[in-house]
């Protein structure tokens, strides 16, 4: 069983993103995002598994927000679910039970 590791999980994000947006976002931006993601769904304190698309693009929109108040990048909507759908393929490669 691995277990996640920020470290990882970025350097596979990085290798994952198309090679357009490879230098669009730095290892820092990776970071924010992942600690971003982590942010979102310990205030939710649930997840909604009937309505996964709405709550995907509530986090879209949640990192959005956070990195525009934050000063850290002004990200689309596009490039950060490119983001989540390497964040969601580096789980995939782990044993994490649900």
């Amino acid at each position: 069983m691995f277990e996640y590791d920020e470290e990882n999980a970025v350097k596979f994000i990085q290798n994952y993103l198309p090679q357009d947006l490879k230098d669009r976002f730095t290892e820092d931006d990776l970071y924010y995002i992942l600690d971003i993601i982590c942010e979102f769904y310990e205030k939710r304190d649930w997840l909604d598994e009937e309505d996964e698309e709405k709550e995907e693009e509530e986090l879209i929109q949640f990192i959005i927000n956070q990195s525009i108040k934050d000063k850290i990048g002004n990200f689309t909507k596009d490039e950060i679910q490119l983001v989540l759908v390497a964040e969601a393929a580096y789980s995939d490669t782990l044993d994490i039970p649900e």
